[in-house]
Order: structure tokens, then C-alpha cells, then sequence
């Protein structure tokens, strides 16, 4: 290391360099550091040691692979709706350049899901994935919090509520009226599945914590603060919020059915949901920005 070191320092004529007052102690710094790869800044050794099959089924760590893959998108994701509610108040030039990456981002998602469909042997998928359970994508806390982030919190509760006990009860109290926790109940016994409770235990505190801290700040209320806003950030909302609730869930139902139901077997999703209720757009109609649909275009979510 001290010899790679020297060599580098001599290259650059160090000596020479940091005796010229024009570089801050910042610069000096950088060339004290060893030279950067791009293996170190990617992390790819650390990164290619992340798939960890359970089976010896070759395609399975196609599978770990895409969901990992989907599963830095929606960091990326993250990254640009946290600026985005930060603002105050948010700029319009600002809130439209981050809602063209975030539909990017989404378009990435429904235009690369033949990986899943059409890239894995179904006989290898429908034998490894018995060895998944309980473990199912809908175990995603990614997934919930850009939710948490996008729209007010009534807009994520079931719609057979009524709307006073949506407005006035406490978010904790709620929290078990959230749509998506239908899909982690035994509808036959009322009683949670092993994979909603085992999601609880590990995120249920924090997304409350988030539910509340983001009140008043979703991308929804951004949006809602402009006073005028332009019919450019309107039609963005719109193709984010149809992208990603419509079009996302769309081809994810159609890649379930190729593999659990092709042959009319309508196959046990492994978190043991109604996967055929839960992917559906028809059935779920979440929708982040409700003002901006008439309402019958949210019923009929599906053919949209």
C-alpha cells in the first residue's frame, strides 16, 4: 500500500501541489486517499454475494436477483419523494423534475417484469417457490412507505369505513384498517397470516411512526398547497399515480397467473393471499391523488 502510495504522490508531484495555496485541505485530503475503483464504489464483490438461493434450482436466483433489483428502484424512489416533501413550499419546476424520475423509476418496474414472466422455467419456479413460504413480496416496506409518503393516510384505508371514523380516529387505531392488510388475513378464520404477523413485528412501529410524521406533507398535500398548479404537474400526478397503482399491479397479476394459474390451478400465493383480489387493480383501486380522477375513473381503475 505505501509503495502504490508513493507512486501516486509522485505522479501528481504532491510536494509541488499541496504548496500551492489554492488547494483547501479538502484536496490535499483526496490525495492522500488511495485511488478509487470502480469495484470499491460499486461495492460489486459485496453486492454479488447477496443472492442466497435455498434450492439448487438454477432460476431461483433469477428470482432474488429481480426482486433485489426492484427492490433499489424503490429506494431510488424514496430518495426522490423525500425531497420532495421537504419543500415548502415545494416548487413547481422542482416538484416536476422529481415526478418525471419517479415515473421513470415506475416505467423501469412494469417494462422489466418478462424477467419474472418469461425468464424462468415454470416448473423450476412452481417446485423452488414452495420452499419460500412465508416470505412474500408483500412483505415489501418500501413499497409501504412510498405509499405512506404519496398520499394522505385516509386514502389507504379500506373503503367500507365510514368517513367519521376515518376522520377521527387516531392513525394507531387505523392502522389495522389499512387495505393491504386484508390480503394478510385468513378470511375463512379471521386470523392473521404467519406472513402479516411476522411483517408486524418487524416494521408495524415504524410505519405508524412514519404515518404520522408525514402528515400534512405527502406528495398529495404538496400538491394540494400550490395554488394554481400547472397542467404539467397535474398530468404528471396523474401518469405517476395510474403508472404505479395501475399499470404495476396490472402486469405483476398477469406474471402470477402465468405461474399459479395457467393450467387452471389457481395456486396458493406463498404469504397465502388472494393474490387474484390483492393484485387487481378492479378490486383495490388505491389511488394517491383522488382529486385529480373523476370518480368513475377510479372504479373502473382497471380498464383506465
Amino acid at each position: 500500500m505505501i509503495d502504490n502510495q508513493e507512486k501516486f504522490f509522485q505522479e501528481l508531484e504532491y510536494e509541488e501541489i499541496c504548496d500551492q495555496s489554492i488547494f483547501s485541505d479538502k484536496v490535499k485530503g483526496l490525495l492522500l486517499r488511495e485511488p478509487l475503483d470502480y469495484w470499491d464504489y460499486v461495492q460489486v464483490d459485496t453486492l454479488h454475494t447477496l443472492q442466497k438461493p435455498l434450492t439448487s434450482f438454477k432460476d431461483e436466483v433469477i428470482f432474488i436477483t429481480y426482486h433485489q433489483v426492484t427492490e433499489l428502484v424503490l429506494k431510488m424512489m424514496l430518495h426522490e419523494i423525500e425531497q420532495i416533501v421537504v419543500e415548502k413550499p415545494p416548487f413547481e419546476a422542482f416538484f416536476i423534475q422529481k415526478m418525471d424520475r419517479l415515473i421513470r423509476y415506475t416505467e423501469l418496474l412494469i417494462n422489466s417484469f418478462d424477467i419474472m414472466k418469461d425468464g424462468m422455467d415454470y416448473d423450476q419456479y412452481n417446485t423452488f417457490r414452495m420452499a419460500l413460504a412465508p416470505a412474500s413480496g408483500f412483505q415489501s416496506v418500501r413499497f409501504r412507505y412510498i405509499e405512506l409518503y404519496a398520499t394522505q393516510f385516509k386514502n389507504l384505508v379500506r373503503g367500507d369505513l365510514n368517513e367519521r371514523d376515518i376522520t377521527e380516529k387516531p392513525i394507531d387505531e387505523l392502522f389495522d384498517s389499512l387495505y393491504w392488510k386484508s390480503a394478510g388475513l385468513n378470511h375463512q378464520t379471521g386470523e392473521k397470516t404467519e406472513t402479516l404477523k411476522r411483517f408486524e413485528q418487524k416494521y408495524q412501529s415504524e410505519l405508524i411512526t412514519l404515518a404520522k410524521r408525514v402528515v400534512g406533507s405527502t406528495l398529495e398535500d404538496k400538491f394540494l398547497s400550490i395554488k394554481s398548479p400547472s397542467i404539467l404537474l397535474l398530468n404528471r400526478l396523474k401518469e405517476f399515480d395510474y403508472l404505479y397503482n395501475v399499470k404495476w399491479p396490472t402486469v405483476h397479476l398477469q406474471t402470477a397467473s402465468h405461474y399459479l394459474d395457467k393450467r387452471g390451478e389457481n395456486k396458493h400465493a406463498t404469504g397465502g393471499s388472494d393474490w387474484k383480489k390483492y393484485l387487481n387493480p378492479k378490486y383495490q383501486r388505491r389511488c394517491f391523488f383522488p382529486t385529480l380522477w373523476k370518480a368513475q375513473d377510479i372504479f373502473n381503475w382497471k380498464s383506465q
